[in-house]
């Protein structure tokens, strides 16, 4: 039965082969084949004519020159310069670079795409962080474009905070100017840097309407923002309290954790310090013997912080012991397991004179060190660690937060001793009055601890410290009066919407949820004057708070109509009118005074799903509009379904896991329950060739500018908007970002083999038109069918690779299909048959549709990545109508009919044995040589036979795979053959109807040098006599004359 299959199949192999060539298909519809592709090879040098033929005789070339079809086109093959630089400028003016987004937005389609813009912050120049960004944005949102869907792509700018505000005010300060006047000069210069910004983005060819952007100082979405605000504290998510936070003395202001930096070597004068055990804890006073004079030994990196003591905490599950120093007998009470380190440190050993577990020192109370008659209690807490020091934790809730969270627990004290400048307060004594205590401060702390005998160690400490991420000064935590988000509440709520998001690269979800775990609280308020105005009124008397949401709502309501200046502008009547008054059940608006603080701007761009991805929210005023009633009715269009508000992606740097990223989770889970994206792709930083970050000291700072338009320097050569993009595409973008001139010397020697390419499939389609001498693929020779099907499957994987925002495998993708199946294979097969065929041939026409869709399909496929270049070639393409740009034309088209059953096993069965004869004369030219193919009867055998029909042929499409002079096929090689014949024997194997049919098929090939001569027009050795054309050429050119 298996035989009879078979049989059946191979008799339809041979009749579909043969029929091809009567206009009928290839190869039995039904069949599945698979093989392994063939390699592709590297020729003899002179396998293949060149772009001008030649021949040994001047007379020859004369005769026959005009005859041969050489490429011919007007693309360039190299662009540089100024040159460069006009093209892509006249290339986004003539192909509607700006109306694109525009364009795309009206049409009609069934799906969209939504990726949102994480707003780059408006305080400088752009640089190559802007453009990783912006254009790995791009590239994903033009991929979509072309592929049919409607993309929504609004940019946006974070126009608020400290950093623009002080870089506004540069020396003037703000001790002379009004918040107003601030504000004036802050939104100027934001503005200025958006204006920089914007006009670089659209230099680099980031599709968008520039025209309709978002600002998060307008007034539209400071009112979006005030009713998350609203809805949040209506839930009892935001509240006010007194709690210890990160304050910058440089700046004035409390800090989110998402606006320090680490400065992984700070040095801090570290002390251990002794607090006296005056009350010895109940459990252990059966041990007085042995705790007589004893003092508890602690360690901390913030000398400052002691003065603001409260009390010493223990592990409660850890041994204790009280060891005695050798050198002065002095009794100390430390961590077991840190009693070895310790003794290290003080350089003498320690003898242990009794030991308790940590629960047993419950009860006990110390002697503060530098205060008299103030006593702390010792108390368990489980922040203790035995990493470092000596397991016994001095605590000062003002400054710490652990120690805030004991303070809570045991209502200790939380009285902080430092103003908003960082200096020691009245409370903190007269020593120490006025002091900063980072500096002076801390040498007066260190030296008092002296003074009083506690001082047993100094040692300077590296470690990391926080500090302010754009004074780049150190921070420290205090307590202050703020406005806060219970974010402990939202946290499970958030890693369970979390789940359902897909993280690119999968490994940032744990950090993602690592910053979530450590976030407790967030701080929202800050004491600046540029930023959205925290709608709270407070009571002149009593200084309570009345905010609600009738307040909220009417100021929103005022925002939304004149923009958050109004809150300084407008009397205090107008913001807190009679109406408001009495639906919050208060006083006269003469009781109130308006609040002076603003919100953070992490909450500014965290809301940002609110004022930009949904078209409208509900809303308690009757006169609400929607919230993107500032853009134009084409750009309102609903961005996703009503029961699905979500951005399919967020694309930002890995800063913004704790940023962005963060803010925007779980503010769109406190209001709405769910993430407000699909996806979360989070991508490096840049940094020089060198792997360091970028710094205008060290001299490595990339300009993108400069990049483009060159330098000063004539080693700083103009590279052009495509190659930065290409740079971007081409990086690992899921790790630090390299960028430099190895990188964009790169970049530009492949754009330049890529315009080679180009420029080959170009000029071999001149005169080419496609609707009207297309060939259809059933007539197609098998290996311009064959490429046909390489090109379905290398638009299937750059699709797919784009889709996972993945554009340096579609690079990689690319290149491997020019190199391997392009440049080293097909186009070495296929010179003779463009150049020297009929012009209106079926081989040659045959070649010419091939080489059109791989045009085609090329083309389309680096356009997201390379727009520029993209559209020069679709200029330069065949088929196109004036005017028509790629862009409006869609994505790659591929045909179902390319996958041709048993084309694949055909063609890449004669690759295989072509490998076997190129392999037997290496370094040769394919060319001189005949080659005898011996195959017994089977699959294999008839797979050929479909190929060559003939048993001996110079002409078939064998030959044409083969490349050789002349190709005899046979079931046994010639018994005659001469003594130098190089032999050679290989295998192949044929799986069919999904491995049902399986056949590894032996094939033996004997290689002698031909005896024909070269043709003087082909090159081809295939003549009787040098100087004599070929039976080929000579009706060729019979038919011409």
């Amino acid at each position: 039965m298996l035989l009879f299959r078979v049989s059946a199949v191979s008799r339809n192999l041979v009749r579909w082969g043969r029929g091809s060539r009567r206009g009928g298909g290839l190869l039995h519809r039904h069949l599945s084949l698979s093989s392994s592709r063939c390699q592709g090879v590297t020729v003899g040098q002179n396998s293949a004519p060149s772009s001008a033929p030649s021949s040994d005789a001047g007379s020859a070339k004369g005769l026959y020159g005009d005859t041969v079809l050489l490429p011919r086109t007007e693309f360039p093959m190299k662009l540089s310069g100024q040159k460069l630089l006009d093209t892509e400028l006249e290339i986004q003016q003539e192909c509607g670079f700006a109306d694109l987004y525009t364009w795309q937005r009206e049409r009609k389609s069934k799906k969209t795409f939504c990726l949102h813009d994480g707003p780059p912050y408006a305080n400088g120049d752009p640089h190559v962080g802007h453009a990783l960004n912006k254009i790995l944005k791009d590239i994903r949102n033009r991929f979509e474009m072309l592929r049919g869907r409607q993309v929504h792509y609004i940019p946006g700018w974070d126009c608020h905070g400290m950093p623009i505000e002080l870089k506004a005010l540069g020396e003037l300060g703000t001790s002379s100017l009004s918040p107003l006047q601030i504000r004036q000069k802050a939104r100027e210069f934001a503005e200025g840097a958006i204006a920089r910004q914007s006009a670089a983005f659209q230099r680099w060819g980031v599709m968008a309407d520039w025209s309709q952007c978002y600002y998060t100082y307008d007034g539209a979405y400071e009112a979006a923002q005030l009713t998350v605000f609203q809805e949040m504290h209506n839930k009892g998510l935001i509240y006010q309290d007194y709690k210890p936070i990160f304050w910058s003395p440089s700046s004035r202001t409390a800090l989110a954790e998402a606006e320090l930096e680490y400065n992984h070597e700070h040095v801090s004068r570290a002390v251990y310090t002794t607090f006296p055990l005056v009350t010895l804890p109940p459990k252990i006073t059966s041990n007085a013997a042995c705790l007589d004079g004893v003092s508890v030994l602690v360690w901390t990196t913030q000398p400052w912080t002691i003065p603001a003591n409260q009390a010493v905490c223990y592990m409660p599950n850890t041994q204790y012991s009280v060891v005695k120093r050798a050198d002065n007998s002095q009794p100390l009470l430390v961590a077991t397991e840190r009693a070895a380190s310790v003794a290290a440190m003080l350089g003498t050993e320690l003898q242990s004179v009794g030991t308790f577990t940590g629960s047993e020192l419950e009860g006990g109370v110390c002697k503060h060190p530098t205060i008299p008659d103030k006593e702390v209690p010792l108390l368990p807490a489980n922040h203790v660690t035995m990493a470092k020091g000596t397991g016994l934790v001095h605590t000062a809730p003002a400054h710490g937060m652990e120690d805030y969270g004991v303070a809570s627990q045991f209502q200790l004290s939380v009285e902080c001793l430092v103003d908003e400048d960082g200096k020691f307060t009245e409370l903190a004594g007269p020593e120490l009055q006025d002091l900063p205590v980072m500096s002076e401060g801390n040498e007066k702390v260190i030296s008092m601890l002296t003074a009083c005998g506690a001082l047993v160690k100094e040692e300077k400490c590296v470690h990391s410290y926080p500090c302010d991420w754009r004074t780049k000064q150190p921070v420290i935590i205090r307590p202050s009066k703020q406005w806060f988000i219970n974010t402990a509440s939202l946290k499970d709520k958030a890693k369970e919407a979390l789940q359902k998001v897909r993280v690119v690269p999968e490994s940032a979800r744990g950090s993602l949820l690592a910053m979530l775990d450590r976030r407790t609280y967030w701080c929202i308020s800050r004491q600046r004057s540029w930023g959205v105005p925290i709608p709270v009124f407070y009571h002149r008397e009593t200084g309570e708070a009345l905010i609600n949401k009738h307040s909220v709502a009417h100021v929103a309501n005022l925002f939304r109509e004149k923009g958050s200046d109004c809150w300084w502008e407008l009397p205090l009547e107008t913001l807190l009118p009679a109406e408001v008054l009495k639906k919050s059940k208060v006083g006269p608006v003469s009781d109130y005074v308006r609040g002076e603080d603003v919100l953070d701007i992490w909450f500014d761009s965290g809301t940002s799903w609110a004022a930009v991805l949904e078209e409208e929210m509900e809303e308690e005023s009757e006169e609400s509009e929607s919230r993107l009633s500032w853009l134009p009715a084409s750009l309102r269009n609903p961005l996703v379904t009503e029961s699905e508000p979500k951005a399919d992606a967020y694309v930002e740097g890995k800063d913004q896991i704790g940023g962005w990223f963060q803010s925007s989770l779980l503010t769109s889970v406190a209001v709405r329950n769910k993430a407000p994206y699909k996806s979360l792709v989070v991508h490096g930083f840049t940094v020089s060739e060198e792997g360091e970050k970028m710094s205008k000291s060290l001299g490595n700072v990339v300009d993108p500018d400069t990049i483009i338009n060159g330098g000063k320097d004539p080693s700083t050569p103009a590279y052009g908007a495509d190659v930065l993009r290409w740079w971007v595409a081409e990086s690992n973008v899921f790790s630090e970002v390299q960028i430099g001139p190895t990188a964009l010397n790169s970049a530009k020697d492949s754009i330049g083999k890529l315009r080679n390419t180009l420029k080959f499939l170009l000029g071999n389609l001149n005169g080419f038109d496609p609707h009207s001498q297309a060939v259809d693929p059933k007539e197609m020779h098998y290996i311009d069918q064959y490429m046909l099907h390489l090109l379905r499957e290398f638009s299937m994987k750059v699709t797919d690779a784009y889709s996972e925002f993945d554009a340096g495998r579609v690079i990689r993708i690319l290149q491997a299909f020019i190199s391997r199946n392009l440049s080293n294979f097909y186009f070495s097969i296929i010179k003779h048959r463009l150049y020297c065929d009929p012009k209106d041939s079926l081989g040659r026409r045959s070649c010419q549709t091939a080489l059109e869709e791989i045009l085609d399909g090329v083309t389309r496929a680096i356009a997201p990545i390379l727009p520029h270049l993209a559209e020069e070639v679709y200029v330069h393409a065949p088929g196109h109508d004036k005017g028509e740009t790629l862009f409006r034309s869609g994505w790659i088209k591929s045909s179902p009919v390319w996958k041709r059953p048993g084309l694949e096993e055909a063609v890449e069965g004669a690759c295989a044995i072509r490998d076997s004869f190129l392999s037997s004369i290496p370094g040769k030219n394919a060319a001189q040589y005949e080659l005898s193919v011996a195959i017994e009867p089977g699959l294999l055998f008839e797979l050929m036979e479909s190929l060559q029909e003939e048993p001996s042929s110079t002409s078939s499409q064998l030959v044409e795979l083969m490349m050789a002079a002349r190709v005899n096929l046979s079931s046994s090689l010639p018994r005659d053959l001469p003594s130098d014949a190089l032999l050679s024997h290989g295998t192949f194997l044929i799986n069919l109807e999904g491995g049902v049919i399986r056949e590894d098929s032996a094939y033996s090939i004997a290689v002698v040098p031909t005896s024909a001569a070269r043709c003087p027009r082909c090159r081809r050795y295939t003549t009787t006599s040098p100087n004599c054309l070929c039976p080929r050429c000579q009706t060729i050119i019979s038919q011409v004359q």
